[in-house]
This record gives structure tokens, C-alpha cells and sequence, in this order.
């Protein structure tokens, strides 16, 4: 799958998956024997709302698992999985090597990363903003304090591009806080490491970043494209200048095009030389299968391919 650089922009660079389709060549789920327990899962709130929609139909067909679900960010996946506190961390995000090496001092290895669906980080405006687009840069300029992509700083919507009645109008800036893996994401891959703007108003939640701009005509904000809302508008994107702006679309982000496409993963404490635990891997095998990637697609994220599929469920062996 062709992103840029192996894994730069968060999705795997095999490019023998490039042309293959968005949830191909999936298997259903089988069923096997009885499994009972509590399913304990702490990270990601962009995975907020499909990991206990994963959950819920899990346990239909296995009704003796309890599922115990906490969504507060991906940093607090690493510690609760490193401590032994949840079974699942889903993140959006890759662990830091600190995060991993935390992990390895305390359990004697590598937690395992498992794929599990496909993302565009989207940059949201108002319905009813005019703006065509914005290059990295520009959101750089727009977001942070720190502009190492060298652009002067952009206070209005005209000096971001609009023009007429929109010209001298202040751009008002919403984000995520430093838990969430997307916050994380967004400031590498957009900021190059940079440092946020200090009047970017930071929402606890991904869907709080979208429905704070449906609330403010001259709103800014960065989520999960799984979040979007008839009252917002997830804006075309270009690398640099020279680029076309790109629709934040799974299709157009699989083939390196839109500029901040992702992974989103739940690790989990898989010992080397040794099987997870049954509920575990059972879990896991039903969010790679066709049922649990229709899911994924009823949510508004983009299912993994046959063959990434195909990659994680030997992961999990």
C-alpha cells in the first residue's frame, strides 16, 4: 500500500496492496466453543464509537464476555496494557519507542500492534465556509506556534485564501488534547513536531472537535473523517503548493495521495512463542473478519484491505 515512505503517514507502504479494494476478500467470522470473561479495553476515542459497536456484536454470539470499555486517548492505551489494566489499547496512533520500551522493562517484551481500520485525518470548517482547501503548510501556519514548514502566520480566513466578506475575518481554532493519539498525529505529520498555537481550544472528544465548528461559522478543527457531520465540511488537502488538492477519501489516501491518511491499531500483550488469550484472539479475529470490518465501514472508517488482513491475522498466531 503505497503511502510515502514506509509507514510516514501511518499506513503500512505495501505497495503489492495498492490496487486492491477497501474491505476485499474477507472472511466471516466462525464461531468457537464457549468463551466468557471481561473484555477490558482502555485508548483511543476516535475508536470510541467502534470499539463498542465491535464489542456489542461480539458478544452476541459469545453473550458469558463482559465488555469494560474506556475511551479516554491513546496515551492511556500503553500504560493500562503495560500494567495488565486492559486487554486491548486501541490507538491512533503508533506507540512512542518510550511508550514500548516502558512496556517492555515491565512485561519482558514487545507489545504486538494490530491494524484495524483505515482513517483521513480530516480538517473540518463550516458548512458554510467558501475555502477551496489548504496545503500542509498552511494548516501548519494556521495550528502552530512554531511554523517549521517556514510560512508566515495566519490569523484570518484571508490570509488563508478567502476572499469578499471572509477576507478580515478571525479563524477561530479547535483541537484535541495531548492524550489523544490524533493530537499526537496531527502535530508530526502537520506540524513536524512543532508546538500547538496556545489559542487552539482543545475538546476532550473527536466528535467535540466536529460539533464545536457545526457551532462556529469561522471554526477550524482535525478529526477522524468517521466523525463527519451534514453541518461541517472536510476540506480538500495538497502535500505542498505544487500539489492538487485532494478529497479526504480512503481510495485517494491507499494511493499516497491525501496527505494524512492512517492506521488505527489496538495493541495488545502478546508474548513471543506464545498464543493471546483465547478471548483475546477470538476478539481480534472477529474485528479483522467481514462482519467486524462492515463495522468499521458503518462507522465512516475505511476497511483494511484482504492482504493487511491477511498480515494481522498471522500476527495474532
Amino acid at each position: 500500500m503505497a503511502f510515502l515512505a514506509a509507514g510516514r503517514l501511518g499506513y503500512p507502504a505495501a505497495k503489492v496492496m495498492a490496487a486492491e479494494p477497501v474491505g476485499s476478500g474477507l472472511a466471516r467470522y466462525e464461531r468457537t466453543g464457549d468463551l466468557s470473561g471481561n473484555l477490558t479495553s482502555k485508548g483511543s476515542d476516535t475508536l470510541g464509537n467502534l470499539t463498542p459497536m465491535w464489542a456489542e456484536a461480539f458478544c452476541k454470539i459469545y453473550p458469558n464476555v463482559q465488555p469494560q470499555i474506556e475511551s479516554k486517548g491513546s496515551a492511556t492505551a500503553p500504560p493500562a496494557l503495560t500494567e495488565g489494566t486492559a486487554l486491548l489499547g486501541p490507538m491512533s496512533r503508533k506507540m512512542t519507542a518510550s511508550e514500548e520500551d516502558a512496556f517492555e522493562a515491565k512485561r519482558g517484551f514487545r507489545p504486538t500492534r494490530i491494524d484495524v481500520a483505515l482513517d483521513c485525518l480530516a480538517v473540518y470548517v463550516h458548512k458554510d465556509n467558501p475555502i477551496r482547501g489548504f496545503t500542509l503548510a498552511q494548516l501548519d501556519s494556521i495550528f502552530s506556534k512554531t511554523r517549521k514548514r517556514g510560512f508566515a502566520d495566519i490569523e484570518t480566513w484571508g490570509q488563508a485564501g478567502v476572499a469578499g466578506t471572509w477576507a478580515n475575518l478571525p479563524i477561530s481554532l479547535y483541537g484535541r488534547n495531548s492524550a489523544s493519539g490524533t493530537y499526537a498525529y496531527f502535530k508530526e505529520h502537520v506540524f513536524l513536531k512543532g508546538d500547538y498555537k496556545d489559542t487552539v481550544k482543545e475538546q476532550p472528544g473527536s466528535a467535540g472537535v466536529v460539533q464545536s465548528v457545526a457551532k462556529d461559522r469561522l471554526g477550524i478543527g482535525y478529526s477522524g473523517i468517521g466523525y463527519k457531520t451534514s453541518e461541517v465540511r472536510a476540506v480538500p488537502l495538497a502535500k505542498d503548493a505544487e500539489g492538487a488538492l485532494v478529497e479526504p477519501t480512503f481510495e485517494n489516501a491507499i494511493r499516497g495521495d491525501y496527505p494524512i491518511g492512517r492506521t488505527l491499531y489496538i495493541y495488545v500483550a502478546k508474548k513471543p512463542g506464545e498464543s493471546l488469550p483465547p478471548l483475546v484472539k477470538e476478539f481480534l479475529k472477529f474485528v479483522l473478519s467481514k462482519e467486524g470490518q462492515d463495522l468499521v465501514v458503518k462507522d465512516g472508517f475505511g476497511a483494511l484491505p484482504g492482504r493487511m488482513v491477511e498480515k494481522n491475522l498471522k500476527a495474532l498466531e
